[in-house]
């Protein structure tokens, strides 16, 4: 597959004009956050303030965590929700880009340093220091990005998968069979792999998942987990069994999704895998007629199903030993799952849902979009994972669309998307066993982005150290404009951030 012609470098005419029009930008959004900010807290009221000296944002103190284990980040409240733009970053060259065939930018992440993109065939880092250059660095892969994954090491490392060039026409032209595991701030490739036996890994099959100490790789038909300190591949399987690994999901465990027989008769199990030696803890059968199986958490483990339907239909929560404990019907309600890319199964999906986020007790899903007029746009509601039942709601705002981000702690983060001149846009950590509302950023997007930034759908939606991120997944150049550069990427930070 095709993932568009690789970037040519700036020219000096291309950057004193992608300066200029930074400054513009800045000024514009840098304006409208003051003026919309001291509406929000001083004259509306219609934001709570945070009361709480900047405590952590969970019921808990954050725990130590060890290099090896998946970053799970607890927030503090800023000294000021007011934002300020950190980084904005233009991709160039797309003359040639249109919306049937885009330059893909699989893959957003960050640290206290730096934010990184990946974009066709290279991974980037921009430095969040205002008084910086931009760009911290660049690492050119050996082939285009098939696959990548959310989680990041508590020491700030990651992985993806890439495609090696190969003849055209060639047997194993469009395989995705290497992985390159990377940090994050210095850009350094730590250790690049050749995955066995993966002649029917693709972009569309190929998901990539990193647990403690292990990053692990699945295609539908074979599977293989590395040693993240050495790059030792440390088990595999291959084509041979009833059932095929087709995805992994990671974090604080290992599960992996099999597909079982041969279509139109597929099954459905998952199993929790020891992450150092593959072996099976516990198998869960999923009923037959369920079309799809996601993976939107693996501790506590939690399975979104396509029931009946394509899109996905309810959550089954299992306890420690893999029994099920409650199904969640979503009725009304939009996980979000595989609905990336068109629906089409590209860069890695069984882990993603836009639309859900799981906690230790609770699931937290989105509402279907409410066209009610002076009525919340739309809602998150709070499902307990033993019962059930609901355990709380948080309500957005007329025009104002909701997204859950991650946790921190017990508590939710969310996106808030702008009204126009109206509201900001803002990330709000939400309590949902005292409903309490704290403001972390507010800040406004540019207009001719805000729509596109602001869907989960089509950008990567970050909160991260006090920081929010934005990354577009598929870049086009503009129709009236086809040689201007295109914005790929951006971030906002406090203004009461030390830098």
């Amino acid at each position: 597959m095709s993932f568009g012609p690789p970037p040519s470098i700036y020219t000096q005419s291309a950057l004193s004009a992608d300066t200029a029009r930074r400054r513009r930008r800045r000024t514009t959004l840098l304006g409208a956050v003051a003026v919309l900010a001291a509406v929000a807290l001083g004259g509306g009221g219609w934001l709570l303030a945070s009361g709480d000296d900047g405590a952590p944002a969970g019921a808990e103190q954050a725990v130590a965590q060890s290099p090896d284990d998946i970053r799970e980040t607890t927030e503090t409240v800023p000294a000021s929700p007011e934002g300020r733009l950190m980084i904005e970053h233009d991709e160039e060259n797309l003359a040639k880009t249109n919306d049937a065939a885009p330059r893909y930018a699989p893959g957003t992440w960050a640290t206290d340093k730096v934010m990184v993109k990946g974009v066709a065939g290279r991974l980037e880092g921009y430095n969040i220091a205002l008084d910086a250059d931009e760009k911290a660095w660049s690492l050119k892969l050996d082939g285009q990005i098939c696959a990548t994954s959310r989680h990041v090491t508590a020491d700030g490392r990651t992985a993806v998968v890439i495609q090696p060039p190969q003849p055209k026409g060639s047997e194993k032209e469009g395989v995705c069979d290497q992985v390159v595991f990377f940090d994050l701030d210095t850009g350094k490739k730590l250790w690049q792999k050749k995955m066995p036996a993966a002649n029917s890994a693709y972009v569309t099959n190929t998901n990539l998942t990193l647990t403690k100490g292990v990053v692990a790789v699945a295609w539908g038909q074979g599977s293989v987990a590395y040693d993240m300190k050495s790059g030792k591949q440390l088990w595999n399987s291959a084509l041979g069994s009833k059932c095929q690994d087709k995805a992994f999901a990671g974090g604080r465990a290992l599960l992996s999704l099999l597909s079982c027989g041969s279509l139109p008769d597929v099954t459905f199990q998952v199993q929790k895998l020891d992450p150092r030696t593959g072996k099976v803890r516990w198998t869960y059968r999923v009923a037959s007629g369920v079309q799809t199986v996601y993976l939107p958490s693996s501790d506590p483990p939690v399975l979104a199903v396509a029931a009946g339907d394509s899109e996905v239909t309810d959550l089954i929560s299992l306890d420690s030993a893999g029994k099920r404990r409650t199904t969640i019907a979503l009725n009304g309600y939009e996980a979000k799952c595989g609905e990336r890319y068109f629906g089409l199964s590209f860069f890695g999906e069984y882990e993603t849902c836009d639309g859900l986020v799981v906690g230790r007790d609770q699931a937290f899903v989105t509402s279907k979009e409410n066209i009610a007029a002076n009525q919340p746009t739309g809602w998150i509601v709070a499902f307990d994972l033993v019962t059930g039942k609901t355990a709380g709601k948080f309500d957005g705002r007329e025009l104002q669309k909701v997204h859950p981000l991650r946790m921190s702690g017990d508590d939710l983060l969310i996106y808030r998307s702008g009204a126009g001149t109206v509201a900001p846009a803002a990330v709000v950590r939400w309590n949902p066993r005292t409903d309490k509302e704290t403001p972390l950023l507010l800040f406004t997007l540019p207009d001719d982005e805000d729509g596109e930034l602001s869907d989960p759908e089509q950008s990567d939606i970050l909160y991260e150290q006090g920081r929010v991120f934005f990354g577009k997944r598929e870049l086009v150049a503009d129709d009236k404009y086809p040689t201007d550069p295109v914005l790929m990427a951006l971030a906002v930070g406090g203004a009461g951030l030390k830098h």
